[in-house]
């Protein structure tokens, strides 16, 4: 089968598209002719090297932590009735809070069958792998936002997977939005997506900005996708009293800094880990935020697909910072 692997560590371009033995399904697990495997920005940091010492990943691999096909085989103790449905499912190496994002780009992988998600009528492929890792967490991030009807919102990395996601459901809890994001291009989908105030964090003064949208007070929430230090200057200007998830690393690592100083304002600071993300909830999580799609109440965005042969422009477009809502590879 064809396989995209990392050679070795470095740019995008040790990214090689190759002939590989495709694998054979174990106890517990389903073998998956794959459509479709979503590119994470985790993906981009690992192939740079970065994060070894969390990830345990040495070249040759195949990224990718999530795809969307059809089972093809079932191993022993799975119900051979999976054969033929069409299923979006984390790889079988990738987990949450645990495991690797490694095998997704290949045209089979394998996947736990205690993960599958069968696909329903009216949801695409490409809407059901998008939302295999952020459909999940945008749910875990809302349920423990507690958004209240007048609630200032601000969301950073707003053009990104979750970003559109959360956008979309704080304005149905009857929050008032505020979108952070970088460039015109991504301010105009926020806007589209339902925020009512788009800022350009990558302009000076940018704090400012949701200050004076918040009356002087900083928002109520925020949920921070960004990391690094524009969380860190998100979090300094959260609500005294107010609430701070942070879920994301978009520019580079978590937020965390400005912490100590916002919990003395009364400030609730919640990290990835403490939310409800893991295996007893993902069943529950998906169903809901497959419904969501199929009834047309949420709008997944794919800004952007690749054949596998060109993952390496993927990963560029991502680390350029050009990409919007997923980026997802087509495999046939």
């Amino acid at each position: 089968m064809r396989a995209v692997q990392v050679e070795e560590f470095g740019a995008p371009g040790v990214l090689e598209l190759r002939e590989v033995a495709a694998p054979e399904p174990g106890p517990g697990q389903v073998l998956v002719t794959v459509d479709v495997a979503d590119v994470m920005f985790l993906d981009t940091r690992l192939r740079s090297g970065w994060g070894t010492d969390f990830f345990p990943v040495q070249p040759p691999y195949i990224p990718g932590g999530a795809i969307g096909g059809t089972v093809r085989a079932v191993g022993a103790g799975v119900d051979t009735g999976w054969v033929g449905r069409r299923v979006a499912a984390r790889t079988a190496a990738s987990g949450i809070g645990g495991g690797l994002p490694l095998g997704g780009y290949a045209e089979q992988a394998l996947a736990g069958a205690d993960v599958i998600t069968e696909v329903p009528a009216g949801v695409s492929l490409d809407q059901a792998t998008a939302l295999v890792h952020d459909g999940h967490t945008a749910l875990a991030v809302f349920d423990r936002a507690a958004v209240r009807p007048g609630d200032s919102v601000l969301i950073t990395a707003a053009a990104g997977g979750l970003g559109t996601l959360l956008i979309q459901l704080a304005r149905q809890a009857g929050a008032r939005v505020i979108a952070a994001a970088r460039g015109a291009t991504k301010l105009a989908l926020t806007e589209r997506l339902g925020a009512h105030t788009s800022i350009d964090y990558s302009e000076p003064g940018w704090t400012d900005r949701v200050l004076a949208a918040t009356g002087g007070r900083g928002a109520h929430l925020v949920l921070d996708g960004a990391g690094g230090e524009l969380g860190d200057a998100a979090l300094a200007i959260t609500r005294s009293g107010g609430r701070f998830i942070g879920y994301g690393a978009a520019a580079g690592e978590f937020a965390g800094k400005a912490s100590d100083g916002a919990r003395q304002r009364g400030v609730d600071v919640v990290g990835l880990h403490d939310l409800n993300t893991g295996n007893d909830h993902r069943a529950a999580y998906a169903t809901r935020i497959l419904e969501a799609v199929a009834t047309g109440t949420i709008e997944v965005v794919v800004g952007q697909t690749y054949p596998l042969a060109e993952a390496a422009r993927a990963h560029a477009a991502i680390e350029a910072r050009a990409a919007l809502g997923r980026t997802l590879l087509h495999i046939g």
